[in-house]
């Protein structure tokens, strides 16, 4: 997981703060982005892309799907993983955000704990286990 990068898209302040405090051991670089279109601003002027995007599909500005849809139309972006992590568990919103070609769909859990757990579960995951082409061993 060193040197690692993981955007945060949530407009939630709470829940950033949790998952935050989900990823504070984690040795990556936190960027948080507070609604849909500053993700997309920031992800077109990076120097360095994230190794993961957290992505939240009820965005103000920009929605999650439309977010997902447009890195995965980019070349640039295309090969980030990406895993939404929304309160939404509705079958339209899982299946349309698959179609988009998000990596992961995870319900954020309702407690305390199993937030905490949740967090740290996706980053060891996709930060220590995965090997993508935008994140070749």
């Amino acid at each position: 997981m060193n040197d690692s990068r993981i955007l945060i898209v949530e407009d939630n302040p709470d829940d950033e703060s949790l998952t935050q405090r989900g990823l504070r051991k984690t040795p990556a670089e936190l960027t948080v982005a507070s609604d849909g279109a500053l993700a997309l601003e920031m992800m077109a002027a990076a120097e360095h892309l994230p190794d993961l995007v957290l992505l939240d599909l009820k965005l103000p500005k920009i929605d999650g799907s439309e977010v997902l849809r447009q890195l995965r139309n980019d070349v640039r972006t295309s090969k980030i993983c990406v895993v939404v992590f929304t309160s939404s568990s509705e079958p339209a919103d899982i299946a349309r955000c698959y179609a988009l070609g998000c990596n992961s769909y995870v319900i954020k859990p309702v407690t305390y704990e199993d937030y905490i757990e949740t967090v740290r579960s996706i980053a060891a995951y996709w930060l220590t286990h995965n090997v993508s082409p935008a994140r070749p061993r």
